[in-house]
């Protein structure tokens, strides 16, 4: 994709942007559940959040799920539940323009609510060393101090 194709995602120019939209948690959920910003962050240690995340792709959303659910030290892979997006939201500043143009992970925040619609039940999650190189990758950029998160 060049950088001509690519129309950045703002919250007052979302709205071509169709879902199906997912979130990658260790949480479980119910449907009709709203998740609000502000509560702690699922990588950070003490940091509140001022957004919640999603994503228009499965696969990032096993991310958001593995990660979060490895670093809580749980011992299954997490959940991935289908969004419904409340209000206005933009690209997520942290991966959007960042390895590669434009937001080919489909990675988005809001500071509205996101009502859980249903969970994924049938996704198909990371290898166990895949998810290992991760979690090494974090800690390094960790000790470098540049486990930063845009929030």
């Amino acid at each position: 994709m060049s950088d001509q194709e690519w129309t950045a995602v703002t919250f007052e120019h979302c709205n071509h942007i169709k879902g199906p939209f997912y979130h990658g948690t260790k949480s479980v959920l119910v449907p009709g559940k709203e998740l609000v910003p502000g509560f702690g962050s699922n990588y950070q240690d003490g940091r509140v959040l001022n957004h919640i995340y999603f994503t228009t792709l499965v696969d990032t959303a096993a991310w958001g799920a593995e990660l979060a659910t490895a670093l809580a030290g749980g011992e299954d892979r997490g959940h991935i539940y289908v969004v419904e997006p409340l209000g206005p939201f933009e690209d997520d500043p942290n991966v959007t323009n960042k390895r590669f143009a434009g937001n080919p992970t489909g990675s988005y925040r809001t500071r509205e609510p996101l009502r859980v619609v249903s969970e994924v039940e049938d996704w198909e999650g990371h290898s166990p060393d895949v998810i290992k190189g991760m979690l090494d990758g974090l800690a390094q950029l960790r000790e470098q101090g540049l486990d930063v998160i845009e929030d």
